[in-house]
């Protein structure tokens, strides 16, 4: 990993390295996946599987496009029962923690007969997508799924690319099923993406799509925003740790390469307060990138987007993650809860040394989707909040509004609208 002292420059160079991974900008690819959306929205079902045929080699159709059960029962027969059991376990960590998240409806009333109020509704219909393709991500099902059931979700649909024979990951199966997914599609891509937006024949139009995807998913979930709601524009993965001299360099490069696996646009950061922790996590890496299996994927991401940053002290390696604003933030520190206390940006944040990322990633409990590329600065995790929208409640009496209503007629006159005002006044011509 390169080894950086923090500088202005360096600070200014480090982030428009990192926003290059941005999917804003992969342009290039915008027109093919507005080109997949059109055909999609216009054509349907044909569009979407014709895409199917061409991209992932299956036959499907509008009778084989729904997962059905016997294929979910064939599913538990492949998957290891401790698996199962596992992700059970799983399962009730994260509905446990975003139980705690459940908003209510709630109404204050005066005895004038003012009654104010927020009425707190579930959305409808959500779909989740799940990635295919080279792995399976039964942790991203759990984390997108759950908590549309603790809102209150009615009907949650999932979409996931299929084998060149049709099937899906048994593992995803098992993790829809045990997550509560009312129906699975064997689509992938952007044309799964619009095909949720807009419905076809076969795949019904949902309120909101949530779950992480390639770049052409990605930008198909840009491009639909306004037909549907979204969670948000995900970026390649990352890793920021922030320690002192307390941290087990063993410990901290095993951290910064379980993100650096995900793919070559990954991010791992160390930022230190020793100078010669820099030394010892580069020897840990070299060490282990000897027996870890995706050690090519690895040593491109680090070659790319890894970075030791060598801070004078605590405060400025603070202010520096702060800026970074990473998906993860481990903090392995003398006190870390007392570090934890001054940042303000970060996706999730670990404290400790015992509490490493994977932890979050697969049972601890809070979401793993997580804000990337610096959007933590204003956006938060997946949550119940998500699947959720909140209505005003009003509701005045004759006497409360009567002693108000000229206020009203002046503000809307003062804005030129005198319809808006009329609709006040009228209830009071007779005075």
């Amino acid at each position: 990993m390169k080894v950086v002292k923090i500088t202005t420059e360096s600070k200014r160079n480090l982030q428009s390295e990192l926003l290059k991974r941005s999917p804003n900008n992969y342009g290039e690819y915008e027109g093919r996946v507005n080109e997949i959306i059109e055909n999609v929205k216009n054509n349907g079902d044909k569009a979407v599987f014709d895409y199917t045929k061409m991209f992932d080699g299956a036959e499907i159709n509008a009778g084989n496009v729904l997962v059905t059960e016997a294929e979910i029962d064939e599913a538990y027969k492949k998957v290891d029962s401790k698996l199962v059991e596992i992700i059970r376990k799983a399962k009730k960590n994260i509905v446990d923690y975003h139980a705690k998240q459940k908003q209510y409806s709630w109404f204050d009333s005066e005895e004038n007969g003012i009654i104010l109020g927020q009425k707190v509704t579930a959305l409808d219909t959500v779909g989740v997508y799940v990635p295919g393709g080279k792995a399976a991500y039964p942790s991203s099902v759990l984390m997108n799924v759950l908590p549309a059931k603790v809102a209150g979700v009615k009907n949650i649909i999932m979409t996931t690319p299929c084998d060149k024979e049709g099937n899906v990951y048994p593992t995803t199966l098992v993790a829809a099923k045990e997550a509560g997914v009312d129906k699975i599609y064997k689509i992938g891509g952007a044309q799964a993406i619009a095909a949720m937006a807009f419905g076809t024949d076969s795949i019904p139009k949902v309120d909101k799509i949530v779950g992480p995807g390639n770049i052409y998913v990605a930008l198909a979930k840009k491009a639909v925003f306004g037909y549907v709601s979204i969670d948000s524009i995900a970026g390649p993965s990352e890793i920021l740790v922030l320690c002192d001299e307390t941290a087990n360099p063993h410990y901290v490069a095993a951290d910064l390469l379980s993100q650096a696996e995900h793919d070559e646009l990954a991010s791992a950061i160390l930022i230190t307060t020793d100078a010669s922790m820099a030394e010892k996590v580069n020897a840990e890496i070299e060490e282990y990138l000897k027996k870890l299996e995706r050690r090519d994927i690895i040593s491109k991401s680090l070659d790319n987007y890894g970075y030791i940053l060598v801070a004078s002290n605590l405060d400025e390696g603070i202010e520096v993650a702060n800026e970074i604003a990473s998906e993860h933030l481990e903090i392995v520190t003398k006190n870390p809860f007392e570090t934890m206390t001054k940042i303000r940006n970060a996706g999730a944040i670990f404290l400790g040394e015992y509490s490493s990322e994977p932890l979050g990633d697969y049972f601890a409990g809070p979401n793993h989707v997580l804000p990337t590329n610096g959007t933590a600065k204003f956006f938060s995790p997946l949550s119940v909040d998500d699947f959720i929208k909140k209505s005003s409640i009003i509701s005045y009496s004759r006497e409360a509004l009567e002693a108000i209503y000229p206020d009203i007629v002046s503000f809307a006159k003062a804005e030129g609208l005198t319809a808006h005002a009329n609709s006040i006044s009228v209830r009071f011509e007779e005075e």
